[in-house]
């Protein structure tokens, strides 16, 4: 009986070590050791700091904290209205969430610190350094609209055009996929980039008065808008594409050339501040100058 309770204590303990020796170490062996180290790709958090490159050492650690103080300066709602923005903008490269935020904390630091710098510690230094934080936290968002603003104006130029090749193309017998791929390859600027968008929405599923919807979120313009008000109230109708495409042509070939004549309205107002501020004072020398110059001789030469 002794010997076999010592048989099974001596098979439990074997199997014990043996289950332990498995599961203890928690790491493959064999090839799968080897795929894994083939598969493996070190981050910054795996290697050493003084291994990691200056970038990853200063720069990273630094943009971070900024951004951290930027998300917490900034109001509620700041993220969403940023994105928004930036999809206006046509999401340039370089500019994304996590850096507009850490530009807004790192222009904040920057633009108090130099009015302290050059005016000193002093009522007007405190005042001036206020009103240049204020300034440089909000200066990315300054740069942000003045980028969506121009886009927004170079798609209203190029939409007359895109608008005509959209047209032809679906008259000539091409779908309406094919005539926005045809005008997101040869239609130049952002209005191209834009129906290239359309139409990768629609690619992965999204249906086209969706897609059409998502374009008019993302452009601000009244003529885009109608566009694509009146291309999702088509979708939805069942209403032919091209008597559509034809009419919005139409208004915005006469939208066109109203928006040209008003610019041409403008001009005899904002040539008057040039004409006033520079011309007239320099017609006034030239012209009254020699006789001044003669008046202040002749008067000069009786009083001597």
């Amino acid at each position: 009986m002794l010997l076999f309770l010592g048989c099974v204590i001596v098979v439990l303990g074997v199997a014990v070590v043996a289950l332990v020796g498995r599961t203890g170490s928690g790491e493959t062996t064999g090839v799968a050791r080897s795929l894994e180290l083939i598969d493996y790709a070190p981050t910054t958090k795996t290697v050493g700091k003084n291994e990691l490159a200056t970038r990853d050492r200063l720069v990273v650690p630094i943009v971070s904290a900024m951004r951290r103080i930027g998300e917490r300066l900034s109001p509620g709602g700041t993220a969403g209205r940023i994105l928004r923005s930036l999809d206006k903008a046509g999401n340039p490269a370089g500019w994304n969430l996590e850096r507009i935020m850490a530009a807004k904390a790192l222009g904040l630091a920057l633009l108090a610190f130099l009015p302290i710098v050059f005016l000193g510690v002093s009522v007007r230094g405190v005042i001036v350094a206020i009103g240049a934080g204020v300034f440089g936290f909000f200066l990315p968002d300054l740069l942000v609209y003045n980028m969506g603003a121009k886009r927004q104006q170079e798609l209203t130029k190029g939409l007359a055009d895109a608008l005509d090749m959209l047209t032809v193309c679906v008259q000539a017998g091409q779908g309406f996929d094919a005539a926005i791929m045809q005008v997101a390859r040869t239609v130049p600027g952002p209005i191209g980039g834009e129906f290239a968008r359309v139409l990768s929405e629609m690619q992965i599923g999204k249906g086209r008065g969706e897609a059409f919807a998502s374009l008019g979120e993302r452009v601000t313009t009244p003529e885009v808008k109608n566009f694509v008000s009146a291309l999702v109230q088509a979708d939805r109708m069942g209403l032919p594409i091209a008597a559509v495409l034809r009419e919005q042509t139409k208004e915005m070939r006469v939208a066109r050339r109203q928006r040209a004549e008003e610019k041409a309205q403008q001009v005899t107002v904002k040539i008057l501040f040039p004409l006033l501020l520079c011309i007239f004072p320099a017609l006034f020398i030239v012209i009254m100058g020699p006789g001044a110059i003669r008046i202040i001789q002749t008067f000069s030469s009786g009083i001597i």
